[in-house]
């Protein structure tokens, strides 16, 4: 094996561990999704259920689950005669957390901002 080979081989493997990345975050790039996985996040949940708190049709919630059941986002788990859904990894309710601190942040700039040039016009 030679070195180039090596630098090919993990380079493809960077790219494939990237693109699993990348597919994980487009499959949350939805603001039903997100909605979908917050309430996930709370507990386990019925397409039926899901359906009530969104007000949004059996095919449109359940299409938006099959998005995140084949990126490993949710889990699907047959009870009966239905199907209950959960989030796969508990950590996503970090990653959710984590992205509430940073768009609080980046609010508050624009807040900050927008004073700023209130202020500006107060003065011109």
């Amino acid at each position: 094996m030679t070195i180039q080979s090596c630098f090919v081989g993990a380079s493809q493997a960077t790219g494939e561990l990237q693109a699993f990345k990348a597919r994980f975050f487009k499959a949350l790039a939805h603001p039903i999704r997100i909605r979908l996985v917050e309430l996930l996040v709370e507990r386990d949940r019925t397409v039926q259920e899901l359906q009530t708190v969104l007000t949004l049709d059996q095919s449109s919630v359940s299409q938006h689950l099959a998005v995140l059941r084949t990126n490993h986002v949710v889990t699907a788990r047959k009870q009966g005669t239905t199907v209950r859904y959960a989030v796969r990894d508990p950590l996503v309710d970090d990653l959710l957390r984590v992205a509430r601190r940073i768009f609080s942040s980046q609010l508050t700039g624009t807040q900050d901002m927008l004073r700023e040039l209130k202020r500006e016009h107060r003065r011109s």
